[in-house]
């Protein structure tokens, strides 16, 4: 498992099981360009820069990602 200490949780996206959900959260002490932590539930995770996020959540409001669920 990803191991989260010292980053700040912003959201857990399923929280339906005890199986270690997907969450989002945010590392004060990293670079600006690795400042967003998305971390999955097989123990990777996947780092970027809070534009690239605000991009992805603009999408998902646009209704973009719809089609994926």
């Amino acid at each position: 498992m990803t191991d989260t200490s010292g980053l700040e949780p912003v959201a857990t996206f399923c929280g339906n099981c005890n199986c270690g959900c997907p969450q989002l959260f945010v590392d004060p002490a990293a670079p600006t360009d690795r400042r967003i932590v998305l971390t999955d539930d097989f123990g990777q995770q996947v780092q970027m820069s809070a534009d690239q996020f605000s991009s992805i959540v603009a999408d998902a409001k646009a209704g973009k990602l719809d089609g994926i669920a």
